[in-house]
C-alpha cells in the first residue's frame, strides 16, 4: 500500500476504485510548473523567518528545482497513487533529499497550496490569451486597410439593409476582442492576489511572511480572510465568463465566415491551407475552421455553467467539490487558446474575399432606400412624410421589376417634385457608404480614423507578463 500523508488515520487502505475516483493527478499534473515554485517560495519563507534553518531551506529549494528539470526532461511522471501533484512531488522530495523533506509542508495546508498553483497558472494563461486577442486584432486590421473602400452589404434580421465598408464591419470584431482584452485585464487583478500562508481554513500558529511569499511569486495582493482566501473561486467563474464572451465573439464571426464561402453569398472563397474536402462529393470545400470554433463554444459555455453550479451550495470552507474546478479551467483555457489561433490563422491566410461580387451584392437590392428618405429630408420634408414617400417608391419598383437606380427621373419627380437630377449620385452605393460619416459610421473617412486609434491603442496598451519560473 501506498502511504499518504493522513493514511496513519486509518486502519485499511482505500478501494482501488476510489483510489481513482479519488485522484486528480492526471489532470492536475498541469499544475506541476506552479507547484514547485510556490512550493520554492514557501521553503524560502520558512528559513527567512527562522521556521527551518536557512541551509535546510536551500537544500529543499535545489531539490524541487531537480524535480522540474526531472519532468521537463520526461523522468518524473507520477502515477494513480500519488494522487494529485501536490502530493507526488513531495513524496519525489523525499525520496530526492531525504527526511528534509518532510519539512516543506510546515505551516501549508493543500488547500492554500492548490490555490496558489490554480492562480499561478491562470495568470500565466490569461496573458497568453490576451497577447492571442492582440494577435488577433492586428491580423483583422491589415486585412480592413486592405478593404476600406471594398464594400459589402450590411444586415439586420438577416435582411438586407444598408451597404458598409468592408473594413467597417471588421473592425467590428476588432472591438469585440478589445473589450476581451480588457476584462482580462480586470480578472487578472483579482487573479493576482496570494492566499499562500492561509492554511486549510484558519491560518496557522507558525510566524510566516505572507508578503514574503507574495512578492517572491509576483503577487500583487494577499487574501484578507482565510476562510475566503482558501475556498474562493470567483477568479475562476470570472475567467470562464470573460472566455465564453471570447468564445461567443469568434462564434458570431465564424457564422458569417460560414455563410459569406456558401455559393449563396460567395462573398468569400476558402484557401486550401484553411478548408477541408468531403469524403464522397468532390467538388466541396467545408469551412471546417469557423465550424468547429462555433461548435467549440457550447463546451466553454458548459464549463461556466458547471462551475456555478458547483459552487452555489458549498458552505465554508473548503470542499473535495472544488477539485472539479481543474479540468473546466484546463479544458476552456486550451479551447479558448486554440480558436483564437485557428481564427487568426484563418482571417491571415485562410479566406480572400471577392470585391467584385460584394461590388455586385450591394448594387442588386434596396438597402439604399433609407438614403432616398435622408435625401428628401435634406431639401425639408419632414422625415416620417420621406419615410412613407419611399415605402411608396419602393413598392413601385417592384411592381415594375426595378431597382432605384433603374427609376427615370420623370418617375422620381411623378413620386415627389423635390427629387432631381442628384437623387442618382445621392443613391450610389458608394456614396451612400461615404456620407455615413459620423463618429462611428461607416464612412470611408471615419474608418481610416478608426483605423489609425485602433493601430494606437494596439501598440500603446500592452503590458508585461508576469511570469514564475
Amino acid at each position: 500500500m501506498t502511504v499518504k500523508p493522513w493514511s496513519q488515520r486509518f486502519e485499511s487502505a482505500l478501494h482501488p476504485a476510489i483510489v481513482a475516483f479519488n485522484a486528480s493527478i492526471t489532470f492536475d499534473i498541469e499544475l506541476i510548473e506552479y507547484d514547485l515554485s510556490g512550493s520554492q517560495a514557501h521553503a524560502e519563507m520558512l528559513g527567512q523567518v527562522g521556521i527551518i534553518p536557512k541551509a535546510e531551506a536551500q537544500v529543499i529549494v535545489a531539490g524541487l528545482e531537480q524535480i522540474r528539470q526531472e519532468y521537463r526532461q520526461g523522468q518524473f511522471q507520477p502515477a494513480l497513487e500519488a494522487e494529485d501533484i501536490h502530493f507526488a512531488v513531495e513524496r519525489r522530495l523525499i525520496e530526492l533529499i531525504g527526511e528534509m523533506g518532510k519539512k516543506l509542508h510546515t505551516a501549508r495546508s493543500r488547500n492554500d497550496q492548490v490555490g496558489t498553483d490554480i492562480r499561478l497558472y491562470l495568470r500565466d494563461q490569461i496573458a497568453q490569451i490576451r497577447h492571442q486577442l492582440r494577435d488577433f486584432q492586428s491580423t483583422l486590421i491589415d486585412l480592413a486597410e486592405v478593404h476600406i473602400e471594398t464594400l459589402i452589404p450590411g444586415y439586420t434580421h438577416l435582411q438586407r439593409a444598408q451597404p458598409l465598408s468592408l473594413a467597417h464591419h471588421l473592425l467590428a470584431y476588432v472591438e469585440m476582442a478589445e473589450r476581451d482584452w480588457q476584462r482580462l485585464g480586470e480578472i487578472a487583478c483579482r487573479v493576482n492576489v496570494s492566499p499562500l500562508g492561509l492554511g486549510a481554513l484558519a491560518g496557522t500558529p507558525f510566524p510566516i511572511d505572507r508578503q514574503f511569499t507574495a512578492e517572491r511569486l509576483h503577487f500583487e495582493g494577499l487574501y484578507a480572510n482565510s476562510l475566503d482566501g482558501v475556498s474562493d473561486r470567483d477568479f475562476a467563474i470570472e475567467f470562464l465568463g470573460a472566455a465564453s464572451l471570447i468564445m461567443v465573439h469568434l462564434s458570431r464571426l465564424s457564422e458569417e465566415v460560414i455563410l459569406w464561402a456558401s455559393q449563396e453569398f460567395g462573398f468569400v472563397t476558402l484557401t486550401d491551407s484553411c478548408a477541408t474536402g468531403s469524403s464522397i462529393m468532390p467538388q466541396k470545400k467545408n469551412p471546417d475552421v469557423p465550424e468547429l470554433v462555433r461548435g467549440k463554444s457550447g463546451r466553454v459555455f458548459g464549463h461556466l455553467q458547471g462551475l456555478l453550479v458547483l459552487m452555489k451550495g458549498l458552505p465554508l470552507a473548503y470542499n473535495k467539490d472544488l477539485q472539479e474546478d481543474k479540468e473546466a479551467l484546463f479544458d476552456s483555457v486550451k479551447t479558448v487558446q486554440a480558436c483564437l489561433e485557428a481564427m487568426t490563422i484563418l482571417m491571415r491566410e485562410g479566406i480572400e474575399f471577392q470585391p467584385q461580387r460584394l461590388e455586385q451584392a450591394v448594387a442588386e437590392d434596396f438597402s439604399n432606400a433609407t438614403d432616398v428618405a435622408d435625401y428628401l429630408a435634406a431639401k425639408g420634408v419632414p422625415f416620417r412624410e420621406a419615410y412613407n414617400i419611399v415605402g411608396q417608391v419602393v413598392k413601385t419598383c417592384l411592381s415594375q421589376g426595378k431597382l432605384l437606380k433603374d427609376l427615370t427621373l420623370a418617375e422620381w419627380q411623378a413620386l415627389h417634385p423635390q427629387f432631381a437630377e442628384d437623387i442618382y449620385a445621392a443613391i450610389a452605393p458608394r456614396q451612400v457608404v461615404a456620407a455615413r460619416n459620423s463618429v462611428g459610421g461607416t464612412g470611408f473617412d471615419q474608418v481610416r480614423q478608426a483605423l489609425e486609434r485602433v493601430r494606437s491603442r494596439l501598440t500603446s496598451k500592452d503590458e508585461p507578463r508576469h511570469t514564475v519560473p
